[in-house]
């Protein structure tokens, strides 16, 4: 079976990642692109999960509290240094 090449276009350090990480487990970064693709081909599928980061139920009720307390700033409490609000957070309240 003939070789051919092809071109793949990526960040340099990404490139100098992957570079590393290939000489770490003893691989080329030519063949690990071609067990990625044969795997892709072996599974009928991207070999891994490619996922949105979809806030769960608790981020969103947590983002539409968020949302409240900036319409209505009377809803939270407010601090004028960060120091304070570190003081306020382990008092014993």
């Amino acid at each position: 079976m003939s070789s051919v090449s092809i071109n793949v276009r990526m960040d340099q350090d990404l490139k100098k990642a992957f570079e590393a990480f290939c000489d770490d487990v003893g691989l080329s970064m030519s063949a690990a692109f071609t067990l990625f693709a044969k795997k892709t081909l072996r599974e009928n599928r991207i070999p891994f999960d490619i996922d949105r980061d979809i806030p769960n139920a608790e981020t969103l009720e947590a983002f539409a509290e968020a949302e409240k307390m900036r319409k209505d700033p009377s809803l939270g409490k407010s601090y004028t240094s960060a120091q304070a609000m570190i003081e306020d957070i382990l008092s014993d309240e």
